[in-house]
């Protein structure tokens, strides 16, 4: 499967952004997928995921502000982001797995597919 991240740019603190993710392939409703943000000279690290059951994982530092929904109609998966902060900038990466969880899990390792990546920059 091929992923394709888009959406990204500049925003005011406190504004909001919506991100995509749009995949090819016709089984992509049976992909967990994932949303990583890297900001520069820092790891990786877990955003949001949901399952192909729905199930969702949402770290806690975006919990309340960000909502991952998978739209399957259109093989896509969205990152709505609102009350963003200066600390949500960074390169934001969509990825994909088609190993089947119960709940969607937060390593990196654990997806096989990534997409390219869209910069979001909060200024303050």
């Amino acid at each position: 499967v091929q992923l394709q991240a888009s959406g990204g740019g500049l925003v005011q603190a406190g504004g909001s952004r919506r991100l995509s993710c749009s995949a090819s392939g016709q089984f992509f409703i049976h992909y967990t997928v994932a949303w990583f943000r890297q900001a520069p000279g820092k790891e990786r690290e877990f955003v949001a995921a949901i399952s192909s059951g729905g199930a969702i994982n949402t770290a806690d530092s975006v919990k309340g502000r960000f909502t991952i929904s998978r739209h399957n109609a259109e093989n896509t998966v969205s990152l709505q982001m609102s009350m963003l902060k200066p600390e949500d900038t960074a390169v934001y990466y969509c990825a994909a797995t088609g190993c089947g969880v119960s709940r969607p899990v937060r390593s990196p390792t654990f997806y096989n597919y990534w997409g390219q990546g869209t910069q979001v920059t909060v200024s303050s």
